[in-house]
């Protein structure tokens, strides 16, 4: 089977710890340990991430280097990727015991420049704050902020994926059962001029979305959205909260779930279940059993 595995900002930091190295690296150990179990379970693998902690921090070492200077959010993507599929890719070596060729490739993502996303920012980046400092930080900076749960962040464009100009070197890679890194923070995000050259743009593509835009070109099996919790819950946050080990597509549009929080896990999920592939959402560590349909939350086009 091929499985195209989202990891979500958990698989590098807890929600609450710091942005260290040293934190990052840790995470990522227990992030390769259940990726390894789908490679030594005989599947071939296909790795994305996410970057929105990592991207936001770059953003603001930056701004300190040079608070006149913006710098372009396309390139501290690019970083991000490189940095977070580095250590993807030395700890998953480290699992498997450098018995698969493993690769981190920078990836680009095609987005349309007139995309509603760019009108109206829903893509959180960076630490987290109280409402307090995020205020005094957006005036300051320019920065559009929304609340995250009890704690406030910065928030940009996230405009849906449309191309992936590198899918041909990714269909390469796995053709020869490479371990492929891609997709990093939902890919670097460009646009095309008139004259078909790519150009950066200011945005952060949401990585669940451009993970299922990802699976169905490469015609995947399975795309597994990887999180910090066992399933999707109906009534998520009240004493009524109950999982979900099955969810229709048309039963996921009812649930009405916010952009920041599950929203596009369930709309990239939905979308993959749609072109007829296996979707599922649950823990990082139950990887494996997600795959099995053991554990967490399926979406499938409609109940059997």
């Amino acid at each position: 089977m091929l499985v195209v595995a989202a990891l979500g900002g958990n698989a590098l930091l807890q929600r609450g710890e710091p942005l260290t190295a040293q934190v990052q690296r840790e995470n990522v150990k227990v992030a390769a340990r259940a990726l390894a179990e789908i490679v030594k379970a005989g599947h071939q693998l296909v790795v994305t991430h996410g970057n929105g902690p990592q991207v936001g921090l770059l953003a603001l070492q930056a701004a300190a280097y040079n608070p006149d200077e913006i710098y372009p959010l396309d390139v501290l993507g690019a970083q991000t990727a490189g940095m977070i599929g580095y250590l993807v890719e030395q700890e998953l070596e480290n699992a498997l015991q450098n018995e698969r060729s493993i690769a981190t490739l920078l990836t680009q993502v095609v987005v349309d420049r007139n995309d509603p996303a760019f009108q109206a920012p829903t893509k959180y980046i960076g630490p987290v704050y109280s409402q307090e400092e995020a205020h005094a930080k957006a005036e300051k900076a320019g920065w559009q902020i929304a609340q995250d749960g009890d704690k406030w962040r910065r928030v940009v464009a996230s405009p849906k994926p449309l191309e992936i100009p590198d899918l041909q070197v990714i269909k390469l890679l796995v053709d020869q059962n490479v371990v492929v890194i891609c997709n990093g923070g939902g890919g670097i995000p460009v646009v095309r001029d008139g004259n078909n050259h790519l150009h950066g743009i200011e945005a952060v593509i949401d990585k669940d979305l451009s993970s299922a835009f990802l699976a169905k070109q490469l015609g995947a099996d399975a795309l597994l959205l990887l999180t910090d919790v066992d399933a999707v819950y109906h009534g998520f946050g009240t004493p009524e909260a109950t999982p979900l080990s099955t969810l229709t597509v048309s039963e996921s549009d009812a649930l009405n779930l916010p952009a920041g929080s599950m929203g596009p896990k369930i709309n990239a999920a939905c979308s993959f279940a749609d072109s007829g592939g296996f979707s599922a959402i649950g823990r990082l560590s139950e990887a494996l059993g997600l795959l099995a349909g053991l554990a967490g939350t399926h979406i499938v086009k409609e109940h059997e």
